[in-house]
Parts: C-alpha cells; sequence; structure tokens
C-alpha cells in the first residue's frame, strides 16, 4: 500500500498565502518540514520548484478580486528574496512589495546584498551590486526603501510606467514633494538619468491609478491636457454627487467628464451597478461623460476621441477652472 504524503504543515500553509504561493528551503526546515519531504512533494508534482531553494507549494492563487497580474509581479518579487537568503528586494521588486502601482506588466525577480558584495546569482533572478546604508521590511521580506527602488528602477522603464509609478507613490504618501526632489538627484549620473529628464515635472499626485496617469499623458501629449483633475461634481443643491477623473471646460459652458474604469473594482457586479447609478447623476445638458478602460488610455484610443470633442467644441487650453462643478 502506498505511503500517504506527510500534511504541509498550518504555518507553512499560511506563510505560502502571504508570499504568493511560495516558501524557501529554510522556511520549509523552520516549519518542520524535512529534506526529504520537500523531495518527495516535488517528485509527485505536487510542488515545483521556480528557483534553486525556493518552492511553489500549490494551490495558492490571486486573491478573489485581485488583478492575476499584480499576484505574478508579487510572486516575482518574492522569489528573488527567498532565492538569496540575506538579500534585498531592489528596483521593481522592492516597489511591487510595497504596494506602488504602475510597474510593467512583466516584472524580474532582483535583488542585492546590503554591502553590495557579488554572490552567485540565482537564475532567473538578476542580482544587483547595490549597496545598501538603509532598508525596510515589508511583511517579513526586506526592501530597498521606496526611494531607493524608485532611483534604481525610473531610468529603466519607459516614460509611461515611471510616471505612473512616481504618481502612485506621490499620492499614497510613500514620496513627498521634497523626496521627489531628492530623489531626481539621486538618479543624475545614472545611466539612463538623461531620458528621464522631462519626467519628473509630468508627475501628479492626483493620479488615483495607473490608467489615469496613462490617461493624462496621452490626453497632454495630444495636446490636450486635462484642465482639471479629480473634479468635484455636485448638484444644484450642493449635494456631493461624484469625483471625476479628468475634465475639459467648454466654451459653451458645458463640462467634458472623462471616467477611467480601474481593473479590480469594475469588474465586480455590485461596483458596476453602483457606477452606473452615478454616472446616470451626473449626466445633464450641461455634461458630457465618456468612459474608458485603461487599455484604451494604453493604446491611444481616448486621448483620439477626447480631442474630437474639444476640437469640435472649440476648446482652448489655460481657461481658469472652477474647484467644483455645480450641475443644474
Amino acid at each position: 500500500m502506498p505511503r500517504r504524503p506527510s500534511p504541509v504543515p498550518r504555518r507553512l500553509l499560511a506563510l505560502a498565502a502571504v508570499q504568493a504561493g511560495l516558501v524557501s528551503a529554510r522556511q520549509c526546515a523552520a516549519a518542520g518540514v524535512t529534506s526529504q519531504h520537500v523531495a518527495e512533494a516535488v517528485r509527485r508534482g505536487a510542488w515545483t520548484r521556480p528557483a534553486r531553494g525556493v518552492y511553489d507549494v500549490g494551490g495558492v492563487n490571486a486573491q478573489a478580486g485581485a488583478d492575476p497580474l499584480d499576484h505574478a509581479r508579487r510572486r516575482a518579487a518574492v522569489l528573488g528574496v527567498l532565492a538569496h537568503p540575506g538579500s534585498v528586494a531592489t528596483g521593481l521588486s522592492a516597489l511591487v512589495l510595497h504596494g506602488v502601482q504602475g510597474a510593467p506588466r512583466a516584472v524580474a525577480p532582483e535583488v542585492t546584498f546590503p554591502d553590495g558584495s557579488a554572490r552567485r546569482t540565482r537564475p532567473p533572478v538578476r542580482l544587483r551590486r547595490v549597496p545598501l546604508r538603509t532598508w525596510t521590511l515589508v511583511g517579513d521580506l526586506p526592501c530597498a526603501t521606496v526611494a531607493d527602488a524608485l532611483a534604481q528602477a525610473v531610468p529603466e522603464v519607459d516614460r509611461r510606467h515611471a510616471v505612473a509609478m512616481l504618481d502612485s507613490a506621490l499620492h499614497t504618501g510613500r514620496l513627498t514633494d521634497a523626496g521627489l526632489a531628492a530623489l531626481r538627484e539621486a538618479v543624475r549620473g545614472r545611466r539612463g538619468a538623461a531620458r528621464v529628464h522631462r519626467w519628473w515635472h509630468q508627475t501628479d499626485r492626483r493620479s488615483e491609478s495607473p490608467a489615469e496617469t496613462w490617461a493624462r499623458l496621452a490626453c497632454a501629449d495630444a495636446g490636450f491636457p486635462p484642465d482639471v483633475l479629480q473634479l468635484p461634481v455636485l448638484d444644484a443643491g450642493g449635494r456631493f454627487l461624484a469625483r471625476v477623473d479628468l475634465a475639459w471646460l467648454l466654451p459653451d459652458g458645458r463640462a467634458l467628464l472623462v471616467e477611467i474604469d480601474g481593473r479590480d473594482p469594475h469588474s465586480q457586479p455590485a461596483a458596476l451597478f453602483a457606477d452606473r447609478a452615478r454616472q446616470n447623476r451626473i449626466v445633464t445638458a450641461g455634461t458630457i461623460l465618456r468612459r474608458y478602460t485603461g487599455a484604451e488610455a494604453w493604446q491611444g484610443t481616448l486621448a483620439g476621441d477626447v480631442g474630437a470633442v474639444l476640437r469640435a467644441a472649440g476648446w482652448r487650453a489655460g481657461q481658469p477652472c472652477p474647484a467644483q462643478l455645480v450641475l443644474r
């Protein structure tokens, strides 16, 4: 009669749940799982080994309602730290673990050792040789600070991802205005610094998602920068109705209101119903409402449509904008 496999301790499964399904050999040993049990789990196909000394215990998927891409990015970031005990997550990996939004679709695991020393790398992990004076723990995972991680990542990605990550860090308070100025100086002289020179002035802490950043940049590139972001909309009695992502005030007194649908909350039926009800309240003879997805913001569809409306209305940049829009 075949021997039944040993059960995985609950505390190891709980650890895997917060580490995107991954555990290290050291964590297995600390939980009382022997190397023989690990080898048997891999042999049976119950576990896989994405890197030396790191195991996927299986059955841990993205949390309900979470974006699968975010789960994949987090998994990559966790993998780097677990594959190199004593290391610190850097660059995009650190930003993902800190919860900064706007990273590229695929993130490669990357780490450094605090003393900057060279070590034998374990594919697919990128091993930087960047000495760190300070770092922080996110959960139990050592990470470069948000400022250091941005200094490492921004020169290595394209403008839209760079500005989106800066916007996210600013919006969530992980980066201050003074920190942004210091970050700009920290990047000066690094490889790729010259091409990011103009990006620093394109950030805006009011953007609440990467999709909003992409929409703002696309419209500005097309010659139609938004008049205002996060515009409060009130009814005639002064009751708050909505906060609109991007808005333009038209010469005839109307307003073009643009909403960007995020990926996560808008995928839920209850959120869609609430959005539809809110949309109905702000559609009046004095407004033109348009809604777009993050993909349309990225691909330029949004900018083309918005430009057509603004050209037809005779919109001009630089007109005074109210602090809020009161619907009549």
